[in-house]
């Protein structure tokens, strides 16, 4: 993996000629947003950000995301925000996947590069800029916090894929690592955002079936994935939602390792009520 292997998106717009059918799925138990139909004319822009736009992956919807959202942001040269957040309540996690950013969070400023990785806690004070001469690209994954009476909230902190040892998971040879920026034993935090790498070759091994939802952004690579019953295929810049309990598994295919960015939610009680 080099800084420069994740993939981003570049919108555009298909020709005429090309055929409409694709590999878009959405059912109530997984989505499949393939890298292609993130083109110009499905972007969006929000308050207070200047110079950019944003292809939206997930949002809380009955039958879909319940409890988080998922953008990839794109700033133009000179562009950004100084009030990024308009929800008190909601924490972020940002990771760069092209270009640079100015990230100043609390009074400190952070130049991050491909492979940036920022927890921003609720009520921060943070802002973006680009002052680079081409395109910013980073996701941007909001969940409103879960506080517990008696544990404080998770600090922020800035640091870089690269910074971080991947841990292997029992049992593989080395063929499945899981690069964790918080501590699992970090009750504080109410989800976490990891990178996942499978080797060419490297499957999990089982259809994982568990209360976390997930959301995966294939960074690098392809796979056949198993979601519920279906095999579907997915390569670099596609995105999956899986509801919780849908059965999941996978086999990584091609010369390169597959990897993806994968959001869970964890360390609450299950809610007893709407």
């Amino acid at each position: 993996m080099t800084d420069d292997n994740y993939f981003a998106p570049k919108g555009g717009l298909p020709p005429q000629s090309q055929l409409i059918s694709g590999r878009a799925v959405f059912t109530n138990a997984y989505a499949v947003i393939p890298k292609g139909v993130m083109s110009d004319i499905v972007t969006s822009y929000l308050p207070f950000w200047e110079k950019t736009r944003l292809w939206v992956l997930a949002r809380p919807l009955s039958g879909f995301a319940e409890t988080f959202s998922q953008y990839i942001m794109e700033v133009s040269p000179g562009g950004g925000s100084k009030n990024p957040e308009t929800d008190k309540n909601a924490q972020g996690i940002l990771f760069v996947v092209k270009g640079e950013m100015d990230l100043k969070l609390d009074g400190s400023t952070h130049e991050m590069t491909p492979g940036g990785y920022a927890y921003i806690p609720p009520q921060s004070d943070w802002s973006v800029l680009n002052n680079s001469d081409e395109n910013l690209v980073f996701h941007w994954i909001r969940k409103s916090y879960q506080p517990v009476d008696g544990i404080n909230a998770p600090s922020a902190f800035v640091t870089n894929e690269k910074d971080v040892a991947p841990i292997t998971m029992p049992d593989t040879d080395g063929k499945w690592s899981t690069t964790r920026f918080v501590d699992p034993a970090d009750i504080a935090h109410d989800c976490h955002v990891n990178i996942v790498t499978l080797q060419p070759g490297a499957l999990i091994p089982f259809a994982e079936t568990h209360v976390m939802e997930h959301g995966l952004y294939v960074l690098e690579g392809k796979a056949v994935y198993h979601l519920n019953q279906d095999w579907v295929e997915v390569e670099a810049g596609d995105f999956m939602w899986l509801r919780a309990f849908c059965p999941q598994a996978c086999y990584a295919g091609g010369p390169e390792p597959f990897r993806y960015l994968l959001y869970k939610d964890v360390n609450r009680h299950m809610k007893l009520s709407v």
